[in-house]
């Protein structure tokens, strides 16, 4: 034990004031720190033994006298626990074995494989106690602590003669014992019940729906001997649950009385405070030459047990420490993977506190209320950290699976994602609590009643939220927006754009949408999805409408060649989607003459669109102007001098166009001819002329 800790406390030293230059130095001491670890988990490992898993060693007849020597050793044979003289009868008898077995061959040279023994000695000892009412994680040490205490006890009381003890075939006189969910029995004794049959008991008990069984006392004392009614061990005569939980009580009561029979060691319930006989590393032998104060009592642990016990503590907190301060250096890492470096300690934590905790109690023999202490202590670390691996590790996974695919990071899908990984650590985390109750004994059933109840409640309070998640999973199978996407949203659409905004983040609770002027509108999901959602950034195109007002001077010819000329225009625009845009003249208004222009462009972002509108509208101008005509004013005009008039060299230029299409039969009109629309694609230069990617 102290060369392994040796080596554990230098290598922790080396660590701790090692040269550290960088990552390189950070990676270094990482590996030094998990050669430590692995050095201080090998002997836990290879040391610990298993209590309940092995082979059983013969045990004399049943009903021999208590003390003498089995006639035969059959490693297979059964323990004998048909009735009250059978139980106490191996009972004793285990215990004189196991006590000659520590004397003669553990005490002064133990091992390993003597240690492996006595262990299992020590497992079938408990077998003949009820230690249902006891925690799983505390019942090994529980029941060592009352074996040795009943031992004790029976080696100085009187017992009765051993044919006053009912046998096999007394035992259908026995008083009856019914389950605590029957009404409560009188306390069992030994006078017989007389008609009484075990069997007849057995089936009213049934009738009752409560288990019943048989008991028996003996005399003069409260340790009674119980039949199990059902289970693995049903049939069979065990100390009672109450008795295991009195032992201690028991035998301080009769510590002063001298012994009946002889026992391997005496007086051993008072040595075992600084005895370890269950370990092999520090020989009984050697603790008995320990310095006086060294074997003193403190809390029923001898001083040396408590020394061991604090040194062990303080040096894995050491270690955890100093793993927990490299760790962190990486929780900054941009790389994922190098951040699930911070799951080390929990890993460790559930590796190693559960084998520490058995290689303790293996070497140091810890008892009483220290033992059961230490070790539902170590269950509680252990499944708190299972606790902790099962809440974050989900996340963590789930996380570098949304930056290492295409989902966007506050997506709906993301949240989801995130959302189905919290699920999943909450699951782990109401499992792990489950069986940490089950092992610390707490009844599964009420748990999932009150757990049951507790969602119910849960679910009545958080009414709004649940609502939300709907909403969330709606928008999640509509997909009618995607963060990123414009939209408007709500009944109000006018032009004001108060109701519209670029959606920032779909969470499972609200969805995020940035306005035109830069505010933040949150909406909750359950309202959110029931709103009409127009969603402009799933369009193909844009629409470009708008109308010209020309003047009423405009001749007719004129008109055509401007309709003419602004169509080729837009067939030739890279950006416009039509191959036949709508350029049409549309009436008389009260002052001009009305042509519109509607065409779709080739773009859903509405920066870009107006852009390519005032390109458009630019060179419809140029064309106006080109025309010979010019815009009309919504107002009266009223001459108080000569008017120039329009440009009548370009109205007959114009009209000459138009007649030289009539005379050739290319009028365009209504629409362009499929070898017109070929000829004129892609002839306008986009960007225009003089911009930095024009091609012309």
């Amino acid at each position: 034990m102290l060369p392994g800790f040796g080596y554990l406390l230098g290598i922790t030293v080396f660590v701790l004031t090692g040269p550290t230059r960088g990552q390189h130095g950070v990676r270094v001491r990482l590996k030094w720190i998990g050669l430590a670890c692995l050095l201080f988990l090998s002997p836990l490992v290879l040391g610990q033994t298993t209590d309940d898993s092995k082979s059983r060693e013969a045990e004399q007849p049943a009903d021999r006298a208590p003390g003498t020597e089995p006639p035969r050793n059959y490693p297979l044979d059964p323990l004998d626990l048909t009735s009250p003289r059978a139980t106490i009868t191996s009972f004793l008898a285990v215990g004189d074995q196991m006590g000659q077995f520590a004397k003669e061959q553990f005490w002064g040279d133990p091992s390993r494989e003597l240690a492996q023994k006595l262990d299992e000695k020590q497992a079938r000892v408990r077998r003949m106690l009820d230690l249902s009412r006891i925690p799983p994680a505390a019942r090994a040490d529980v029941g060592n602590d009352a074996a040795i205490y009943l031992y004790e006890v029976l080696s100085r009381i009187e017992l009765p003669p051993l044919e006053e003890i009912p046998g096999r075939e007394e035992v259908g006189s026995l008083a009856t014992v019914v389950s605590e969910t029957d009404t409560p029995a009188e306390k069992p004794g030994t006078r017989a019940l007389p008609g009484t049959d075990s069997k007849a008991d057995a089936a009213q008990g049934q009738s009752k729906g409560v288990a019943s069984s048989v008991s028996w006392t003996i005399p003069h004392t409260d340790i009674t001997l119980v039949r199990v009614a059902e289970g693995a061990q049903g049939g069979e005569f065990l100390f009672s649950a109450e008795t295991v939980a009195r032992a201690a009580d028991f035998y301080q009561r009769v510590r002063h009385l001298p012994y009946r029979r002889q026992v391997p060691i005496p007086h051993y319930a008072d040595m075992r405070s600084y005895l370890a006989m269950r370990g092999w590393l520090v020989p009984p032998e050697l603790i008995e030459s320990f310095p006086g104060w060294m074997k003193r009592s403190v809390f029923r642990q001898a001083v040396w047990k408590w020394t061991a016990l604090i040194g062990v503590f303080a040096l894995f907190v050491v270690i955890l420490f100093v793993l927990q301060r490299t760790v962190a250096r990486f929780r900054a890492s941009p790389n994922l993977l190098v951040r699930l470096s911070r799951f080390i300690v929990p890993v460790v934590l559930v590796m190693v506190i559960e084998p520490l905790s058995a290689f303790l109690h293996q070497q140091l023999t810890l008892t009483d209320a220290v033992g059961g202490g230490v070790s539902l202590l170590a269950e509680v670390v252990s499944y708190l950290a299972m606790a902790w691996l099962a809440w974050a590790l989900p996340s963590a996974l789930m996380e570098i699976y949304i930056n290492r695919s295409r989902v966007q990071g506050e997506s709906l899908d993301a949240h989801l994602l995130r959302f189905i990984a919290r699920t999943v650590g909450i699951v782990g985390v109401i499992g792990v609590a489950f069986l940490l109750t089950s092992r610390l004994g707490a009844p599964l059933y009420s748990l999932l009643a009150g757990f049951g109840i507790g969602g119910i409640a849960i679910a009545l309070a958080m009414r709004g939220s649940f609502e939300n998640f709907i909403g969330s999973l709606n928008l999640f199978g509509d997909k009618p927006v995607r963060v990123g996407d414009f939209c408007r949203y709500g009944e109000d659409s006018g032009d004001d754009f108060q109701r519209a905004g670029t959606v920032e983040s779909i969470g499972m609770r609200s969805t995020r949408l940035r306005g035109i002027d830069n505010s933040l509108t949150t909406i909750p999901n359950a309202d959110f999805s029931q709103m009409h959602i127009v969603n402009y950034s799933t369009r193909r195109y844009m629409l470009l409408r708008t109308v010209l007002t020309l003047r009423f001077e405009t001749t007719e010819d004129q008109l055509r060649y401007l309709l003419v000329t602004i169509r080729e225009m837009l067939v030739g625009h890279p950006r416009v989607a039509d191959d036949e845009p709508s350029v049409r003249f549309a009436g008389f208004g009260e002052s001009a003459l009305l042509v519109e222009l509607r065409v779709d462009i080739t773009t859903n972002e509405y920066p870009e669109f107006r852009a390519i509108c005032e390109d458009i509208y630019f060179r419809v101008f140029r064309i106006v102007r080109r025309s010979g005509t010019d815009f009309a004013f919504p107002s009266r005009t009223v001459y108080f001098t000569r008017d120039g008039g329009i440009d009548v060299e370009q109205q007959q230029v114009a009209e000459a166009h138009v007649r030289e299409w009539a005379a050739a039969q290319q009028m365009p009109f209504p629409y362009f001819s499929a070898e017109q629309r070929a000829a004129l694609h892609n002839t306008v230069y986009y960007p225009p002329e003089g911009s930095p990617d024009s091609e012309g």
